[in-house]
């Protein structure tokens, strides 16, 4: 068997999620055993030594969230990064068309 990939996991996570709001048998799978839960989805295999954990997050009183991965320190925008990100221009021929009239 081979193992998947990281879209590939990525998409097999997503189909675990959808049929275990369908299926109570796989959602309950999915909280105990997350290998599991993936292997009933694809004959794919998870990387070694990576595991997946399910919650499930029904009923009032169980929510769960997850923090995000830690970003390392991301480069400082340039002025001109900046302008374009927040809808500007950025560009020295602002507004200039090559059109004639």
């Amino acid at each position: 068997m081979s193992q998947l990939t990281d879209q590939e996991l990525n998409a097999t996570i997503r189909e675990v999620l959808k049929r275990a709001v369908a299926d109570p048998n796989l959602r309950q799978l999915a909280v105990r055993d997350g290998k599991a839960a993936i292997a009933k989805v694809t004959d794919k295999t998870l990387a070694p030594g990576l595991s997946i954990r399910f919650v499930d997050n029904y009923g009032k009183s169980n929510k769960t969230v997850v923090i995000p991965d830690p970003v390392g320190h991301p480069e400082q925008l340039t002025e001109e990064e900046l302008e374009a990100v927040a809808g500007g221009c950025g560009a020295s021929n602002c507004g200039v068309t090559s059109e004639i009239a």
